[in-house]
């Protein structure tokens, strides 16, 4: 299956639930490669703890430059998954359509789950990675302006992707990111309720703001690994991917931080 995992606007978490749901599907013994696409702005490569190991990237393979398992790192903790890298000195106009197709291909031959981190906005990287996706994830925080932009990628995945084109459906789901249940009881930032309402599609996972994923991203050790909150909330999106039921917790709003957490990510 390929998932591209997308947004509207930088800085909203977009890599971080890449790396971390690659490696949660691969701890459930999936074959899974994870793909940076941001062309000339790549960074699952440090997220993944994976930066040192670099030779070749994705588009040494599409212009032939190496073979795809010559490019391909395989992660150092979690030994189903593997990585491959974007491009750090490229325009990312230089994907190809046919090219990337042939990639995807395969890709898909190897891989159980293909998993692309998705330049962020509307721009023609964007197209290429969520054009031969088999579903897409809209990760996006609790504002405005993330929600405004998202929804205008949701319209051009609607417009544009391989299997709308064809014909069939395209699932999306949103992955609601960074949420401060603080700042939501104060109505300082929208609710869970309100994104889903503007964006009219279901929910995949809520994960909260966490500090500890700064940390995560410094030291190359992804937050999935700990039992911190946003580790639980990235376990349980994977189990959704993987089409188990899992239910969601209601929110309650009750004084206080700690009192809104237990109901809030899930």
């Amino acid at each position: 299956m390929i998932i591209t995992i997308t947004s509207g606007k930088g800085g909203v978490g977009k890599s971080t639930t890449t790396a971390n749901l690659a490696i949660g599907l691969a701890q459930q013994d999936k074959k899974v490669v994870a793909i940076d696409f941001d062309i000339g702005l790549r960074n699952l490569d440090m997220i993944l703890g994976l930066e040192n190991r670099i030779v070749y990237d994705v588009v040494d393979v599409m212009e032939g430059n190496c073979k795809l398992s010559q490019a391909l790192i395989q992660d150092k903790r979690t030994k189903n998954l593997h990585f491959l890298p974007a491009s750090q000195s490229k325009d990312k106009n230089i994907l190809d359509k046919s090219k990337v197709q042939a990639l995807i291909q395969e890709l898909r031959a190897q891989f159980e789950f293909v998993l692309i981190d998705s330049p962020a906005g509307i721009e023609s990287g964007f197209e290429h990675a969520m054009l031969f996706a088999d579903r897409a994830i809209i990760v996006v925080t609790p504002e405005v302006s993330s929600v405004r932009d998202s929804d205008r990628v949701i319209g051009i995945i609607d417009a544009k992707s391989q299997r709308i084109q064809e014909g069939q459906e395209m699932p999306k789901h949103i992955l609601i990111n960074r949420i401060k249940p603080n700042l939501v009881e104060k109505q300082e930032m929208l609710s869970n309720e309100d994104v889903l309402k503007i964006l009219a599609l279901p929910l995949i996972g809520l994960v909260p703001e966490d500090d500890k994923i700064i940390s995560a991203t410094n030291t190359g050790e992804p937050i999935i690994y700990t039992q911190s909150p946003s580790a639980l909330a990235f376990r349980r999106i994977t189990q959704r991917l993987l089409g188990q039921e899992v239910e969601f917790a209601q929110f309650k709003s009750k004084k206080g931080l700690v009192g809104t957490l237990k109901g809030w990510f899930a």
